[in-house]
């Protein structure tokens, strides 16, 4: 069943790799042909290359296609659709980044927060399922991993089943290094207890990645990354939350109830767990930057063809310029979240510094999403806070998005610190 999958997801990915290598090509070629002081301009940031575009339209019509018929129920029932998740699997988009030996499709990390800011145009529970696969387990897995880790995760993240990212706990929000759950030297074994909140996909995943502390008496620097199979005795997936938003998407409780794993099972280097663990967070805020500015598109987008069509005093809503302003606005607020996200992909993917664009990116497009959401509401009227129309849903959606991944005060600490580095070196 696995090589079936691996088949499937290879030839899914195919297409992309060789568009990703021509347009590597050309770029190289166009830079080789004009490499005077000032001929070469870089491409501006919302131009997509070639395998980008490829990947953006099909995201775009399997969201279209597959998810918005059904976001309501799925809404309603707390849960995403087999079918959708199946979709995801097959069609890649749960190994953008994982090398095709593993079952991905070997492309960037541009485009798997391309792949994000698509998904979310249309329900932000799915897009944060990719997200978290993405931008954190597979890229645990891709970078910490030994070969013979790798060979046993990844095609199964890429084909099969999600993974989860045990770090929060209920006496560690913020504080994320504060945790309780630890790691006790057994033989050649460790035992782990304890308990983790706020798990994304935990129902559905077949491998957790925990955050246990395996010497306290070194505080966080005892922190270290275990991989716990699903059916691990002592490993419960406990209730599931009742959210405001991204309800499809499963958030729950897991507990480690004398949990015993191998010693091999330590992914990375013992004790660095606090380390590998900021630089996801790091990462992974500029997928939530993305989520939150297609979130944002998506409600923009759901809002302009009904106040084009809507009514009132014998002309369209759109017709009046306070109505125009506002969508002007908001519409330029996207654009600029859009570009910071961008950037900050872009740095990152390009290994140059990237952690307080990354901060910014989150920050802004966040708080973008909550001032969208919000306006459109009130530029529909009425009908904006009904569930007949989807902007409500993006409404409860984002905001989650100040929240998780580091809060907007977080994000706020971090630009700071920089910014204070910067001036006193």
């Amino acid at each position: 069943m696995l090589s079936r999958a691996l088949r499937h997801a290879s030839r899914q990915c195919v297409a992309i790799q060789h568009l990703y290598t021509a347009a590597s090509v050309q770029q190289q070629n166009f830079a080789a042909q004009h490499s005077g002081a000032a001929a070469f301009c870089p491409s501006p940031l919302t131009v997509l290359s070639e395998d980008e575009e490829m990947m953006r339209e099909t995201v775009a019509k399997f969201a279209s296609e597959q998810i918005a018929p059904i976001v309501n129920k799925m809404d309603a029932e707390g849960c995403i659709d087999e079918k959708i998740f199946k979709g995801l699997f097959e069609n890649g988009f749960m190994g953008v980044e994982t090398e095709t030996e593993y079952g991905g499709c070997g492309s960037t990390f541009f485009v798997a927060n391309l792949v994000v800011e698509e998904l979310a145009k249309v329900d932000p529970a799915v897009s944060v399922t990719c997200d978290i696969q993405n931008t954190l387990i597979n890229t645990l897995f891709r970078k910490l991993g030994t070969e013979e880790q790798k060979q046993k995760y990844l095609p199964k993240l890429s084909t099969e089943y999600t993974g989860s990212f045990c770090l929060s706990e209920t006496e560690s929000g913020s504080d994320a290094f504060s945790l309780k759950t630890t790691a006790v030297k057994d033989g050649s074994n460790y035992v782990i207890n304890g308990s983790k909140m706020w798990i994304s996909s935990a129902p559905q995943s077949g491998v957790f990645l925990v955050m246990a502390n395996a010497n306290p008496s070194a505080s966080y620097k005892g922190i270290t990354c275990f991989i716990v199979d699903a059916q691990t005795p002592g490993l419960v997936v406990g209730k599931k939350e009742d959210k405001l938003g991204l309800r499809a998407s499963s958030t729950c409780a897991v507990h480690f109830d004398n949990v015993v794993v191998p010693e091999e099972n330590i992914l990375g280097t013992f004790g660095h767990g606090y380390k590998y663990a900021i630089e996801m967070l790091n990462e992974g805020r500029i997928g939530i930057g993305a989520q939150m500015v297609g979130l944002a598109q998506g409600c923009l987008d759901a809002t302009v063809p009904y106040i084009l069509q809507r009514k009132q005093f014998g002309k369209s809503l759109f017709e009046f310029q306070a109505m125009q302003h506002a969508v002007a606005y908001l519409a330029m607020e996207i654009e600029a979240a859009r570009l910071l996200v961008y950037n900050a992909a872009r740095l990152k993917e390009g290994g140059q510094p990237f952690i307080k664009q990354a901060a910014m990116c989150k920050l802004y497009s966040s708080e973008v999403a909550t001032r969208v959401t919000s306006k459109c509401i009130e530029l529909m009227g009425g009908v904006g806070f009904t569930k007949d129309y989807p902007v409500e849903k993006f409404y409860r959606d984002c905001k989650i998005g100040t929240i998780y991944e580091g809060t907007s005060h977080i994000q706020l600490n971090t630009i700071a610190k920089l910014i204070g580095q910067e001036y006193s070196s």
